[in-house]
C-alpha cells in the first residue's frame, strides 16, 4: 500500500493533484493506494511519518510549506517530498529539506507523469532489501538503511542511517553483486551509498551525517561522475 498525502490549502487545488495521482495510478495498473488531503501544515504534522510521498504546497497560512517540510524532518520523517507552487524562485530552497522533486503551477499532465515515474521507482528502490547470514540466523537489511558498507579482515560492516553496525562474514566482491546502482565502490574497502553522499575531496567521502570515508585517488572522479549521472536520473 502506497500512502499519499496532499497539502494545500485551496480545495480546488487539492483536488486537481488528486484527480492527477488518480490517473496516473490508473494508468500504471496501481490499486493498492491511498490519499489523504490536509488544508494546512499543522495538520499534516500531526501526522508525521504515516505517508511515503507528500504533494506539499508552499504558499500557506503559517506553518506554510517550507516551514512544514522543515519540522517534518526534525520529526524524523522521510516521506518523499514533492513541493507544488507557483514560486519558482524557491526552488534552490527545497535542497534544504531534501525535497525529492518540485512542481509548478498550474500543474502540466506531463510533467506530473514524469514525477510520478521517479517517485514510483524511489519507492521501489527503499523497499528493496538483502538478507545476511549471521551464525545460524539471517537478517533482512532494506538497502535504503545502508549509509556504506566497509570490510576488514574476513568481516563485512555495514553501517546505517540510524548509526548502529552490522557485522557478518563474506567478502565485498559478493556483496557488491547483491546491491543495486546507487551503490559505488569508492575504494577497494568501501561501498557507499549515493543517496548519503554529499561530496568528495582530498581522497574522502563526505557523507550526510558528518563522516568521512577513503576514496581511492583513481576512483575519486569516477565518484564525482557516478554521482552526477545518479542525481541527473534523479532528475532533480
Amino acid at each position: 500500500m502506497i500512502k499519499f498525502a496532499i497539502c494545500d490549502d485551496q480545495p480546488l487545488m487539492a483536488q486537481e493533484l488528486a484527480s492527477h495521482l488518480a490517473s496516473c495510478m490508473t494508468e500504471k495498473q496501481i490499486t493498492a493506494y491511498s490519499v489523504s488531503c490536509f488544508s494546512g501544515g499543522r495538520a499534516l504534522l500531526e501526522r508525521a511519518g504515516s505517508f511515503d510521498v507528500i504533494f506539499l504546497d508552499i504558499q500557506m497560512e503559517p506553518p506554510d510549506g517550507m516551514e512544514t517540510a522543515r519540522l517534518l524532518r526534525q520529526q524524523g520523517d522521510h516521506s518523499l517530498l514533492v513541493f507544488v507552487t507557483v514560486l519558482k524562485e524557491l526552488v534552490f530552497d527545497a535542497f534544504q529539506v531534501e525535497a525529492y522533486d518540485y512542481l509548478l503551477k498550474p500543474i502540466n499532465s506531463a510533467h506530473f507523469r514524469r514525477t510520478m515515474d521517479r517517485v514510483l521507482r524511489a519507492l521501489e528502490q527503499r523497499t528493496r532489501s538483502i538478507v545476511i547470514q549471521r551464525g545460524t540466523g539471517c537478517e533482512v537489511v532494506p538497502l535504503s538503511t545502508l549509509v556504506y558498507c566497509e570490510v576488514l579482515g574476513r568481516k563485512i560492516y555495514l553501517h546505517k542511517q540510524d548509526g548502529t553496525v552490522i557485522d557478518y562474514y563474506d567478502k565485498l566482491e559478493d556483496l557488491e553483486r547483491r546491491v543495486d546502482g546507487r551503490f559505488f565502490k569508492c575504494h577497494r574497502s568501501y561501498l557507499v551509498n549515493l543517496d548519503y553522499v554529499c561530496g568528495c575531496q582530498d581522497g574522502q567521502v563526505m557523507l550526510a551525517q558528518g563522516e568521512r570515508i577513503p576514496a581511492s585517488r583513481l576512483r575519486e572522479r569516477e565518484l564525482t561522475q557516478a554521482l552526477l549521472r545518479y542525481m541527473k536520473g534523479r532528475n532533480f
